[in-house]
């Protein structure tokens, strides 16, 4: 995690790191001002917290309730050596907690984090730059190019190769990336997360049987995220963007709108016109682009290859944000390489989704074939010994497709976590199966996993397997664990040179009677590609283009933006349009407009409904406010101070509303109870003098909105990158 330090006045400290500011002090005596910690003191402070957030992890995992217990460190400094110190952490429990909970609670404690680190004796490297924002080197501790070339199935290039031109492509990108955290709790499966040290919604996860595959992994995802736009996905660009030269990439097209709000002619094919729009009820403004919201300019669409001839078909970005997600998204050593990672990611998610809404069963791998692959087969028996039955199952359904599945159970739990993995050789398949499944998780991550469910409609409900594809934690059933299958086992082999792979991948989605279209990003210098598969890899229903499409940003976002500019007539015309949306009222509004507000701020918690309720009291519409602080009191996740103003609003609201009842009779006790400033926002709030209290003021300009600028700006150097090589 990259940390930037400001100097402040005096000898105060100002440390940054994404949506949060510590600041430090010294205390009087060593000529500071007292006014905070001293960086010291957070640093032991650190080990304390870090001691109990693994005795809460632990206790939550179990049910045990944390109120009585009680934890505490003192730092035992040797006289003759200060900066040799004990640290003593001492936990008071009660009776009530057994004797191997409070073996398993020590134990917790000893796997702090700080603690190890610390143990571990960590080295300081320290030296000058240039320019703090412009060093760019990836921070790749434990993996080092020492010469050797270490070569794996289904790449064209040595690992350290790779990583090295990865890294040299994100280097003259002007990113700076750090990696956050390495995982390997079994032999044989690495995991890790990296993400750009200047916008941290800029992260992939990397898996592999080794730390450098699995950065190969991380590093290949985060360039094929880039490449393809998938970082900004639902994000507003800002005026600037949206009306520069070209929004998404040089190779755009724009489709003007119609008066009669018809779909555009050449956007898209008849193929995708049935699929897309079957009903008649798709409309142009509906294609709209969610990050430049500019109906003005119309249509962006971006141009894919259709397969079955090599004619152009251009695809609404808008289409492509709302139902694919991140799915058939590859960049790779060389095309082939990226398009085979594409096709097998693709498979993978088709036929998990097939497996788990069809309930079917597979056949088991036999272990004679599993000892073929001793590597995977050690971390497999990692997790058994660890207390997690796991079952490896052949997910080809007969040989038909390169999916494999390898099934993890929690008896702790009884949850289930159901992996999938796909590739042409069904080794890669097998591993990659094993390594999603234990991706940047500790083995108390796995408590979280759901149970398995009799219940079909819960496995077939789309929500389910937008869960499934997300994180792997959707529901599954419990036939999945039937000793009747419904295929045979297949030791299956799609492999060859990525071309042979490549083209073999394709023959089964004609053979399916699919359409295939692809887009290829080399601008960046890399291998990089995006497939789409329309009526196979969509991952949300083709109805939300129109009941639940991304873009209904455009109808709210200025508005709410420029929330503290509106009249009387403005308001009641936006709260009159979010009722009217039917929006959930627990969507929260950087989701509903596209704005990364701080998740600190009350902008970054704000919810459609809190949202109306601020209006309805702007507006002096009382009973419409009391109605939904009500709700919102009853089903309020927000913080203890927000849950404490709206609960004072509610008891103002209810003396304010009947008429035998004088405010002025309450305010004491009022104040008593809530506090004075408290009561003074809430009586402001509730007579109008004080409108949307806790917000501060926005605009489309983005002013104040660092999160959202940061990313922003990470943006534009993609932008940059790709107006300079276009005009090469």
């Amino acid at each position: 995690m990259e940390i930037k330090v400001n100097f402040l006045e005096n000898l105060r400290l100002e440390a940054k790191f994404d949506d949060f500011t510590v600041t430090a002090d010294q205390p009087i005596r060593y000529k500071g001002d007292g006014s905070a910690p001293s960086p010291f003191d957070y640093f032991l402070a650190s080990s304390a917290l870090c001691a109990a957030y693994f005795v809460k992890v632990y206790c939550k995992a179990r049910d045990i309730p944390t109120e009585d217990i009680r934890l505490s460190q003192n730092n035992i400094v040797d006289p003759e050596n200060r900066y040799n110190q004990i640290f003593q952490i001492q936990v008071e429990l009660p009776e009530s907690i057994s004797d191997r909970d409070r073996e398993g609670i020590l134990r917790s404690i000893d796997r702090c984090t700080v603690k190890k680190v610390v143990q571990q004796g960590p080295e300081f490297k320290i030296e000058t730059v240039e320019n703090l924002d412009e060093d760019a080197t990836i921070m790749a501790m434990g993996v080092q190019d020492d010469g050797t070339n270490t070569m794996i199935l289904g790449k064209d290039l040595p690992l350290e190769k790779t990583i090295g031109n990865m890294t040299g492509i994100l280097e003259q990108l002007g990113m700076k990336i750090e990696i956050t955290s390495w995982r390997n709790i079994v032999p044989n499966v690495w995991s890790l997360n990296i993400r750009d040290s200047a916008s941290e919604l800029c992260f992939t996860n990397g898996k592999g049987a080794t730390k450098e595959s699995a950065l190969c992994s991380a590093l290949g995802e985060f360039i094929e995220r880039l490449s393809c736009n998938f970082f900004y996905n639902d994000q507003f660009f800002g005026e600037e963007l949206a009306n520069a030269e070209f929004v998404h990439y040089p190779t755009e097209k724009w489709f003007p709108l119609s008066e009669d709000d018809a779909i555009p002619e050449g956007l898209l094919d008849d193929y995708c016109l049935d699929i897309y729009n079957p009903e008649g009820e798709l409309q142009g403004s509906n294609l709209i682009d969610t990050n430049s919201g500019n109906h003005e300019r119309g249509i962006c669409a971006l141009p894919y290859i259709r397969q079955s001839d090599n004619e152009i078909v251009y695809f609404p970005s808008n289409l492509m944000e709302n139902l694919f997600l991140s799915n058939g998204m590859s960049a790779g050593n060389n095309l082939y390489e990226a398009k085979v990672q594409c096709l097998s990611e693709i498979f993978e998610r088709a036929v998990k989704r097939q497996i788990i809404e069809q309930e079917l069963v597979l056949p088991d791998v036999p272990m004679a074939v599993l000892e073929k692959y001793p590597g995977i087969l050690a971390g497999i028996q990692g997790l058994e010994e660890q207390g997690f039955p796991v079952v490896i199952k052949d997910a080809s359904l007969g040989g038909q497709f390169p999916v494999m599945c390898v099934t993890l159970m929690n008896p702790r739990t009884g949850g289930v976590f159901a992996s999938f993995g796909a590739h042409p050789s069904f080794e890669v398949a097998l591993e990659r199966s094993l390594t999603e499944l234990l991706q940047g998780r500790s083995f108390e991550g796995l408590n979280d996993v759901p149970p398995p469910t009799f219940n079909s409609h819960a496995v077939t409900e789309p929500n389910n397997f937008v869960e499934h594809f997300i994180d792997s934690t959707g529901v599954i059933s419990w036939r999945f664990f039937s000793a009747k299958h419904d295929f045979e086992f297949c030791e299956w082999d799609f492999s060859g040179s990525n071309e042979e792979e490549c083209a073999g991948l394709m023959a089964i989605l004609e053979a399916l009677n699919k359409e295939v279209y692809v887009s290829t990003f080399e601008l960046l210098g890399a291998s990089a590609c995006r497939i789409l598969v329309p009526d196979y890899s969509e991952i949300y229903p083709v109805e939300d283009l129109v009941w639940d499409n991304t873009n209904k940003a455009i109808f709210f976002r200025e508005d709410i933006l420029n929330l503290h500019k509106l009249d009387a007539e403005q308001l009641s015309d936006l709260v009159e349009r979010l009722e009217e949306s039917e929006e959930d009222n627990y969507t929260e509004i950087r989701t509903l407009i596209g704005i990364e507000f701080d998740e600190n701020t009350v902008w970054g918690q704000l919810t459609v409904l809190e949202l109306k309720i601020l209006i309805y009291l702007a507006l002096q519409r009382h009973e419409d406010a009391q109605e939904l602080v009500e709700s919102f009191l009853q089903y309020n996740d927000n913080t203890v101070e927000r849950g404490l103003f709206y609960r004072a609003v509610n008891a103002v609201l209810e003396i304010v509303l009947d008429e035998e009842l004088e405010l002025e009779d309450y305010i004491h006790n009022l104040q008593r109870m809530f506090g004075e400033q408290v009561m003074t926002d809430v009586i402001g709030s509730v007579i109008g003098d004080l409108r949307f209290h806790g917000l501060t003021p926005t605009s489309t300009k983005l002013e104040g909105i660092e999160k959202h600028l940061r990313l922003i700006e990470s943006y534009k150097k993609l932008h940059t990158a790709r107006a300079m090589m276009a005009s090469q």
